[in-house]
């Protein structure tokens, strides 16, 4: 009883301290601020939004506390040799990967990376002079519980994939981009950031408490405690070939197996020291596979959000709204409105003012099937039933692509102008007719020189005078 009491005094030390310090306040400012970046970039693409940034920010905040909690508790088995020297070197290490790609910044690369190292100095036999600040580093690095972080990083990522699938929904959001051949296409982006609050069990070298188990890493330390810090796991991804239900619930699925084989790799090194090496690797390979596979399975595919002329394809639905009611979903194509057949987003407009109390819709879902829907019209609903259409060539701006620098992904929240959108033709039309008007006004000011120049002549021919002399006697 004794035993338990101490930890449960610990563990709320512990938690005092991690929310009364403002690292975990940081991370949540950090998750607001990636959706506000998210509804700022759909009002810049098509005017509204689908779900607020508050909204989003809360429901993500509570999923982390929740998924913080049941991974503490996972690590209460776990345990970890982890202390300032260590967050250090991942530290710098993310900023080091970072410099080659910004996506590296990740906990699974980073303990790949310091494992790796490890591996290459134990096996290398690499000596310093004693009291040098190599030899220090290279202490430290030594002293780094590989398992224990490629352990951490295993567990975050079926966290992650977890989130995934269950709040796919609303982290599916909506996008215009660009086709290869410059045609605009809808797509979506598989986005989110969760914060997640950790209390991991570590050794403790003054106080502390004892255990009646033995932790996976680290399980010789005769005390422990806890140490608090929040972590920002996120995801991010895009399909234009694929339903974003399909997308998430794939991405989810396979980011849990990654974390799994990296968390069952990172126990088995506890037993065999040499796969420390292999389970460095492969938190780097694996984790580089998955993107691999995502994009092999965008490629070759045509895409699913074009219009095609042939109706009026959905991008999405925003909830609440009447195409949510009617059960409207993306990919799906309306034929007919209230009878008018419908290629583009004028005939849809126009047909719904055909009938102001009622509509009725002929629409192609995504299996080819044709289905009938209707539903009554009220005052101060959506115009267009809630309908997010896919984009034509009347759209204005497009997403900018994922290969973009950080800048160009921040300016305009991550949208760029097309250079045939509409208000990009208005502006060259204006320039063209500017630099029309100046020319006129060049060639009327030159036929105006011309006219002078010709009534001189005819004054100087009239008194009987050379043209030169004339014009140096009206000079003197």
């Amino acid at each position: 009883m004794d035993d338990l009491l101490n930890i449960l005094k610990e563990v709320g030390q512990a938690a005092v301290g991690l929310f009364t310090f403002p690292y975990f306040y940081i991370a949540i400012a950090l998750v607001w601020w990636h959706t506000r970046h998210t509804v700022t970039l759909q009002r810049r693409l098509y005017h509204v939004r689908l779900y607020g940034a508050m909204r989003l920010t809360l429901t993500r905040t509570a999923s982390g506390l929740a998924v913080g909690i049941v991974l503490s508790v996972v690590g209460l088995g776990a345990g970890a040799v982890l202390n300032g020297e260590t967050l250090m070197f991942v530290w710098i290490a993310m900023a080091v990967l970072a410099l080659f790609r910004f996506r590296y910044v990740c906990l699974a690369y980073a303990a790949g990376a310091l494992g790796l190292l490890q591996s290459g100095v134990e096996w290398a036999g690499i000596e310093a002079a004693q009291g040098s600040a190599v030899a220090e580093a290279l202490r430290m690095l030594l002293a780094i519980d590989v398992p224990a972080l490629l352990f951490i990083a295993g567990v975050l990522h079926i966290a992650e994939g977890f989130l995934v699938r269950l709040q796919r929904g609303t982290i599916a959001i909506p996008l215009f981009l660009q086709g290869k051949r410059g045609k605009p296409m809808g797509a979506y982006a598989i986005a989110g950031v969760w914060p997640i609050p950790l209390l991991w069990l570590v050794p403790s070298s003054s106080g502390g408490f004892t255990l009646p188990w033995a932790p996976l890493f680290g399980g010789d330390a005769a005390a422990w405690s806890f140490l608090a810090f929040p972590v920002l796991i996120g995801f991010s991804d895009r399909t234009a070939t694929n339903w974003p239900e399909r997308k998430a619930g794939m991405s989810g699925n396979l980011l849990m197996l990654y974390g799994v084989i990296i968390a069952l790799l990172a126990v088995c090194a506890v037993y065999w020291s040499p796969l420390v090496a292999i389970a460095s690797a492969a938190a780097f390979l694996l984790h580089e596979g998955l993107l691999w596979i995502s994009r092999i399975g965008e490629a070759g595919k045509d895409p699913l959000y074009s219009q095609d002329g042939t109706g009026v394809k959905v991008l999405a639905v925003l909830p609440g709204t009447p195409a949510a009611e009617l059960g409207l979903q993306a990919g799906e194509v309306i034929k007919k409105v209230n009878g008018a057949v419908v290629r583009n987003k004028m005939d849809l407009h126009a047909a719904l003012q055909l009938q102001s109390a009622y509509c009725k819709l002929e629409v192609v879902n995504r299996e080819g099937h044709v289905k009938f829907l209707q539903r009554a019209r009220y005052e101060g609903e959506h115009y267009q039933l809630g309908l997010i259409p896919a984009p034509d060539d009347d759209i204005e701006f497009v997403a900018s692509p994922r290969s973009a620098s950080i800048w160009q992904g921040l300016r305009e929240a991550g949208a760029r102008r097309l250079r045939n959108s509409p208000t990009m033709r208005q502006q060259e039309a204006r320039r063209e007719a500017e630099l029309a008007a100046a020319e006129q006004a060049a060639a009327s000011q030159a036929a105006a020189e011309a006219l002078a120049e010709a009534e001189r002549k005819k004054a100087e021919e009239e008194v009987g005078l050379p043209p030169r002399a004339a014009h140096v006697r009206m000079k003197s």
